[in-house]
């Protein structure tokens, strides 16, 4: 079961300090289960476009593990003709434990007989900035939300934040030292180019920095755009601000 709910349909509200509450474009949808939700979401993309290829872009996390392994579990996708790229990955060995390609191999990939799969690879960034670039639109990036507001390796106070408007891919840190490595991401601006961006948030450790999205925190997930971009979020993620979207 969900229920869709556009956030520009949704009132500012007076917070309880006197202060509106803001909420980004886009549209949230609460859901019981975000695994099955986002699987959901690449079937429709996949029955949409019926003639022609359909590019995802993928994520890495433990939320983004079950979305695929959910997915890899979904019928009626036809896998041949989609193609998978990667919206970020850390600068380490494509099998090492952290590598987001490692995971999506495990998972998803060697699961399913996909079309075609394109792992980032640190040293070669720009071939794979010259790739994103030849599959624009992308029909499909996943992005998480960080405990931090991050999402891709897009992280608060990074220099990637303001790569120039005509970088798809970009190298990046996190300037706090919390989150390993470094990365290698897609750009705001790559993200803005694609057809539906779609947020998976869900578990209670997500609670804070979606509360401070839906208070509007410019963190970098809130700084999102794209043709279409959507929110599933479950009920612990949500905590007491369900109440706001009931």
């Amino acid at each position: 079961m969900r229920r869709v709910l556009p956030w520009s349909l949704i009132p500012a509200r007076e917070h309880a300090a006197g202060r509106a509450v803001n909420v980004p474009n886009g549209e949230l949808l609460v859901v019981d289960d975000v695994h099955a939700a986002f699987a959901d979401l690449v079937l429709e993309t996949s029955r949409s476009a019926p003639a022609r290829r359909v590019t995802l872009a993928l994520s890495g996390g433990d939320t983004a593990r079950l979305c695929y392994e959910r997915l890899a579990r979904t019928g009626g996708i036809a896998w041949e003709n989609i193609e998978c790229l990667l919206g970020d990955e850390r600068c380490v060995p494509p099998d090492d434990p952290d590598a987001n390609q490692n995971m999506i191999r495990q998972v998803l990939t060697e699961r399913v007989p996909v079309g075609g799969f394109h792992p980032m690879d640190c040293e070669r960034g720009p071939d794979y900035e010259a790739l994103v670039a030849s599959r624009l639109p992308v029909d499909l990036v996943h992005l998480g939300l960080g405990p931090d507001g991050h999402t891709a390796s897009l992280f608060p106070g990074s220099p990637a934040l303001d790569a120039p408007a005509d970088r798809l891919v970009v190298r990046s840190i996190d300037p706090t030292g919390r989150n390993e490595h470094e990365r290698l991401t897609f750009t705001f601006a790559a993200i803005s180019r694609c057809r539906h961006a779609v947020f998976t948030v869900s578990g209670k450790a997500k609670h804070e920095a979606l509360h401070r999205i839906l208070e509007g925190d410019p963190l970098p997930a809130a700084r999102v755009t794209a043709e279409r971009v959507t929110w599933l979020c479950d009920r612990e993620s949500l905590g007491e601000d369900l109440d706001r979207v009931r």
